[in-house]
């Protein structure tokens, strides 16, 4: 196989940290045909993400298969999607004067091959969560994954499809009564949100910059579920600017509580790339190292409390070279078994073809920033900074939904 490529097989090694459990990546380079051309979602971060991975072993550790997708159906699609914005899509892959959905706009412009190339990513995603739930499968992975802005009708934010929104829903029909959903991009996770507002059955969690620095302006505090579904709506409005050792604070006061006392039984995660510091579309200071932290802390939760069931995806991310392809890799090392060491090297053969992909790209040399993320633990009123405004704007919304007290640290 040739750099970057994976075969659709499990992959034998020596016994390893996935003995007791398998991961799914689920993986075709026609992925790669979701491409909007000169364009901010260009897909050769998912081909250098795949080739990083692949390079640095990741494929070859025990118990991991990889799966090539099939194209999501009209069945699928229609769960979440109305069937005249299927048609309308139809025909926009084909016709480059095509308006209206919220297609062919500078965000979301029309593309041939567009429903197909979006029908792919979402059968990528159905098939990472049909392994779990199936128990096929501990975790799995859809790096190509995460278009969370797409509506029932209207394309947004470079999103066609609904990919995680489409998957949840085949949980849902499969027989899942409790769905957590926590996106840790830098935009709000719209899309799904408005999927599942009225729904019980779905937690949506998004850790985001504020509605009112960044698109899609939505995601503040006080959206918390429809009427029959207070509490499951959950959003934390983070300010510009915020780094490492704030945002781990705000995931470990809010997340680890209300996933606790919503007791799911999977967890589905968007893994955006782009609070990362050097994202040129926002204002997060994430380094990969905090995204590393990121992670592990959603392995931990889905142990402890979905029996290591765990679905991932990608999402944004608009440092090609430098920031998504190593983010994503130390989401494949945290899913399929044991993290990579932060200081390991990237591997000559990858840094030569990200050089071919992306000239004048400046190459990492190694899976670090240089830094690695300390986590502080929240206690009410002793770091009164902007962050911990968020944190209790969250918690002063959410936490009595679900009986917790959002004074108190222990919650």
């Amino acid at each position: 196989m040739g750099l970057g490529e994976v075969g659709d097989q499990t992959l034998p090694c020596d016994d390893g940290p996935m003995a007791d459990g398998t991961t799914t990546v689920v993986w075709d380079p026609a992925l790669l045909d979701y491409n909007m051309g000169d364009h901010p979602l260009n897909p050769v971060r998912v081909e250098l993400t795949m080739a990083l991975a692949r390079e640095l072993g990741i494929f070859d550790r025990f118990g991991v298969r990889t799966v090539v997708p099939k194209p999501a159906d009209d069945a699928a699609l229609t769960r979440i999607h109305r069937p005249d914005y299927l048609d309308a899509v139809r025909l926009a892959s084909h016709d480059p004067f095509f308006s209206g959905w919220g297609l062919n706009t500078s965000d979301n412009p029309v593309f041939d091959g567009m429903y197909e190339a979006s029908a792919r990513i979402c059968g990528a995603t159905l098939a990472a969560a049909e392994s779990v739930w199936n128990g096929e499968t501990t975790r799995a992975v859809n790096v190509a994954g995460g278009l969370h802005h797409a509506m029932a009708a209207r394309a947004s934010g470079f999103c066609v499809f609904n990919d995680p929104a489409v998957a949840i829903a085949r949980l849902l029909d499969l027989g899942a009564q409790r769905v957590a959903y926590v996106d840790i991009d830098v935009h709000h996770g719209d899309g799904v949100q408005a999927a599942f507002y009225d729904d019980p059955r779905v937690l949506t969690i998004s850790l985001h910059e504020t509605p009112l620095a960044l698109f899609p302006g939505t995601g503040f505090p006080d959206e918390t579920g429809g009427k029959q579904a207070e509490g499951t709506a959950v959003n934390v409005a983070l300010p510009p600017g915020t780094d490492d050792a704030g945002w781990l604070r705000a995931f470990h006061a809010t997340v680890p509580s209300i996933l606790r006392a919503y007791a799911p039984e999977v967890l589905f995660t968007q893994c955006g790339a782009d609070a990362h510091r050097l994202d040129p579309l926002a204002d997060l200071r994430l380094s990969v190292d905090g995204q590393r932290a990121a992670y592990l802390a959603l392995r931990g939760l889905a142990d402890e409390l979905c029996d290591g069931r765990w679905i991932a995806t990608g999402g944004g991310g608009y440092a090609l070279v430098e920031v998504v392809p190593r983010a994503w890799t130390h989401l494949l090392a945290v899913a399929t078994g044991e993290a990579l060491d932060p200081g390991t090297p990237t591997p000559a053969a990858w840094r030569r073809l990200a050089i071919d992909r992306c000239p004048g790209a400046e190459v990492p040399a190694t899976m670090t920033d240089g830094e690695i993320a300390p986590v502080q633990h929240w206690q009410p009123g002793t770091t009164p900074d902007p962050v911990d405004k968020a944190i209790m704007a969250t918690r002063l919304a959410v936490f009595p939904l679900h009986g917790l007290d959002p004074h108190d640290a222990r919650d």
